[in-house]
């Protein structure tokens, strides 16, 4: 008897230590496996999606502005989900590479603000058609993007006006985090230490005590979230 085989999803992390957290626990359940993929260590991205149901991009610490080849790159390789039409995720820094492919700019505050904590966002009205989005929301960032022309716009903020987009039917970019384990969190908030006395930035206490108040909010829209993106693996 055959082995049931599972649809992959692509999956591109930027650490060594990078994990998909929530994200990739929820795609599993959703009878979905990983492919991880990690381009500054040197693993190449496929020509094609053609074995994949999707991919995801995760965040990372670097730009999209950097000047890396592995930056250029992935950025580059946007177009074969997009020509492909395949479900495709942008996190953090894999939405503004979305952005900056799509020819959207990638930068800073004018006055050198940062979202790093929790901080609320508003759906528009093509975001509440999509679905219920959370109050709060976590992020890990000091850079944001323009919406690429042709883009639907479907959450937004008072520092960082674009939190979340989409691009055609399947290709989605969200600049904020809902993939953080409880352990993922305390590991940032002990490394990233250094950046929350950034202009904007909250105190460590404020993102573990904030946890305890909008997390399982988050939780269940990036569930339906997900749902919405990739739906679940046919069974075969």
């Amino acid at each position: 008897m055959l082995a049931r085989t599972r649809p992959r999803i692509l999956t591109v992390l930027h650490q060594e230590t990078s994990s998909p957290g929530r994200v990739g626990h929820m795609l599993m359940e959703r009878g979905f496996d990983l492919d991880i993929r990690r381009p500054p260590l040197g693993d190449p991205l496929p020509d094609t999606l053609d074995g994949h149901a999707g991919a995801v991009v995760f965040g990372g610490p670097m730009s999209a502005n950097d000047p890396d080849e592995f930056v250029r790159r992935e950025t580059d390789w946007m177009r074969v989900p997009l020509k492909e039409d395949k479900p495709f995720l942008g996190i953090c820094l894999g939405a503004q590479m979305l952005a900056k492919h799509l020819g959207g700019k990638v930068e800073g505050h004018g006055r050198g603000l940062v979202e790093i904590g929790w901080y609320p966002i508003e759906a528009t009205g093509c975001g509440r058609q999509l679905l219920h989005w959370p109050d709060m929301v976590y992020q890990f960032h000091r850079e944001g993007f323009t919406l690429p022309s042709d883009a639907t716009l479907l959450a937004t903020a008072d520092t960082y006006p674009n939190q979340a987009f989409r691009y055609g039917e399947k290709a989605y970019g969200i600049q904020f985090h809902g993939e953080l384990t409880q352990a993922m969190m305390h590991r940032w908030v002990v490394h990233g230490a250094q950046r929350f006395s950034l202009p904007g930035a909250q105190p460590g206490r404020d993102h573990l005590g904030g946890r305890l108040i909008w997390d399982m909010h988050l939780r269940r829209w990036l569930g339906e979230f997900l749902e919405t993106i990739f739906g679940h693996a046919p069974v075969r």
